[in-house]
């Protein structure tokens, strides 16, 4: 089959990698980073140019699967992934992570945006570690009354606050490095996208009782989905047998 990935994930690269011996697999990054890591398979790096692009670039490399890998909150390319699909009449799967789960012990303050996170943090606490992503930093930019410890693989572009320090950083992380980042910079407050995948910084801050505000994913495409990248790739090893 020829299968196109939509990347950028952890979860997206380990399907590449499940699939690229046995099918055509090419795996499309937004170019955001200069130094991703690459998955198997071939690799494009670059927009489409919107539902329009993305449905041509289907029919014309003649694609059989669209496989919408992307970033739980990348809401806008999972639209367009499911708009191409019924364009084109390509199947679309999406591998889209499980989100996290409050545990005992923690204290969540869940948001529907990074708006509201700006809104209500200060009520919070005034040294935050910001794990958004540098795309959100913006969000946070008027907040004076607070000191934020920001973690990013690039470093990000203005606006951001005033009262910022960076450090650029590449996961996966351990619950003891993040536990010791937490005290080393007295974080009293940590705020985070409910993205799933590793949870260390929140049991670090649950150990150590830090409040997590947590920003809400954005509602899911309406594209099949399954969690895993080995149930993705059992899903089209069915497609493939029909």
């Amino acid at each position: 089959m020829r299968i196109l990935i939509l990347g950028g994930t952890t979860e997206a690269r380990e399907l590449a990698g499940l699939v690229a011996g046995e099918h055509r697999v090419v795996t499309s990054l937004a170019g955001r980073t200069s130094a991703p890591r690459l998955p198997a398979g071939e690799v494009r790096v670059g927009g489409f140019g919107g539902v329009a692009g993305l449905a041509g670039y289907l029919r014309d490399e003649r694609i059989e699967l669209l496989v919408d890998a992307t970033h739980p909150f990348a809401a806008t390319m999972s639209g367009h992934a499911v708009a191409a699909g019924a364009v084109t009449g390509v199947p679309v799967l999406s591998l889209r992570r499980p989100g996290w789960t409050a545990a005992p012990g923690d204290v969540w303050h869940r948001v529907a945006s990074l708006g509201e996170a700006a809104a209500v943090l200060p009520g919070l606490g005034r040294r935050v570690f910001l794990t958004t992503g540098r795309q959100g930093l913006a969000a946070f930019a008027g907040l004076d009354e607070c000191w934020f410890l920001a973690r990013s693989v690039e470093p990000p572009a203005p606006p951001a606050p005033r009262r910022l320090r960076v450090l650029l950083d590449r996961g996966p992380f351990t619950v003891t490095s993040e536990r010791g980042l937490l005290a080393e910079h007295r974080i009293d407050v940590l705020v985070t996208k409910d993205s799933g995948g590793s949870d260390a910084k929140l049991v670090a801050a649950r150990e150590l009782g830090v409040p997590v505000l947590m920003i809400d994913r954005p509602p899911a495409s309406a594209a099949p989905a399954v969690p895993t990248a080995p149930a993705a790739a059992e899903w089209i090893g069915r497609l493939a047998r029909r």
